[in-house]
């Protein structure tokens, strides 16, 4: 472990104090948690953020010569599952 020093204002401190004796947890072990979590969530957004570029760079790229695709797109899915 390395020891660090961070700043908190009083109401931040309260709550992680009042969640960790709740949780029956060290503050610590709660901070750990978290900053866990943040890097797991931000991680899943840039590989959502990726997936969206990817659909937005594959939108429009091929022609199916469909005229109404954007209208019955549901229909065409359907029968093409069948």
């Amino acid at each position: 472990m390395v020891r660090t020093q961070i700043q908190l204002n009083k109401k931040q401190m309260e709550r992680l104090k009042e969640y960790a004796a709740h949780k029956g947890v060290s503050l610590a072990e709660i901070i750990r948690r978290s900053v866990d979590l943040f890097f797991k969530i931000e991680n899943e957004r840039e590989e959502k953020d990726k997936l969206y570029l990817k659909a937005r760079e594959t939108a429009g790229k091929y022609d199916s010569r469909i005229t109404d695709l954007a209208k019955n797109h549901d229909r065409y899915l359907q029968e093409n599952f069948k």
